[in-house]
């Protein structure tokens, strides 16, 4: 995950099913039976990273973040010490370090966060092992209403122009984007996307468990730069407000459609 947003593992911990589902749906297309090295890149809070290790048990498996305080807690629950956790910002992480070529890279959910991120994919297909797998997953809902409220309410706060910069957020790819970039790398691709309706909150413990999702994700780098009390409350009340609106609880739960981006790639030249 990004080096410049402070994240909290106990918030992003939160809705832990839905958010896994796309680690699993992303996993599930990555079609080999005994890989040596696999690699995790922008591991979070590790429990996706440790659902890898118990997948290829005979795999060395290493997991890179940015944040240590996402680190920390994947040490936390890494107790068998079956993970490698390392600390790198993925621009800067070197596929070389790990003194092997590795069979399988995943990154999952991270790219969002990084601008330019085509040209990384350049250097880890490179990093390959011969017939090696490269899996991505991103969120393709930035203009969803969670996102575009959160744009809305940023330009009518008093630190308009540092939140709106804060949330320019790098462009990601579309299916077809990552299929011909792969396909070009000398890869043979499986690009697709899923709209997810996860039903958030169905015994309805909170006022706005949208906020809750979006509190742990895209609106940190608001909150890092909100930290007094009543320049928050000034973004965060008019914003749930609007999220309520476009979020309204229904008899099953709070409906809340997200739609992803995936991407698997076999390495089939040398």
């Amino acid at each position: 995950m990004s080096e410049h947003v402070s994240w909290d593992p106990t918030a992003y911990g939160r809705f832990s099913a839905e958010r896994s589902r796309p680690f699993a749906d992303l996993l599930a297309q990555v079609r080999t039976e005994d890989p040596a090295v696999v690699v995790d890149l922008g591991c979070g809070h590790g429990p996706a990273t440790l659902m890898l290790g118990e997948l290829w048990p005979q795999a060395r498996v290493i997991g890179v973040d940015a944040s240590e305080a996402m680190l920390e807690s994947a040490r936390a629950l890494d107790d068998a010490g079956r993970v490698e956790w390392v600390q790198a910002e993925l621009r800067e992480w070197d596929p070389a370090s790990l003194g092997v070529a590795p069979d399988v890279i995943i990154t999952n959910s991270t790219l969002q966060w990084i601008p330019g991120h085509l040209d990384l994919l350049d250097t880890w297909v490179e990093a390959l092992a011969p017939g090696g797998w490269l899996a991505l997953q991103v969120p393709g809902n930035f203009d969803a209403p969670s996102h575009r409220l959160m744009r809305e309410t940023a330009e009518q706060h008093e630190r308009a122009g540092e939140l709106g910069a804060a949330l320019d957020l790098p462009a990601v790819g579309e299916p077809a984007t990552y299929l011909r970039y792969l396909t070009r790398l000398g890869c043979t691709v499986d690009a697709w996307e899923t709209t997810y309706l996860h039903v958030l909150d169905p015994d309805g413990a909170e006022d706005n468990p949208v906020l809750s999702w979006v509190t742990a994700t895209g609106l940190r780098p608001v909150l890092d730069i909100l930290t007094e009390d009543d320049e928050r409350a000034a973004f965060l009340e008019p914003y749930a407000a609007l999220l309520a609106e476009a979020y309204p609880r229904t008899p099953l739960g709070v409906l809340f459609p997200f739609r992803r981006v995936f991407a698997v790639g076999r390495k089939t030249t040398a």
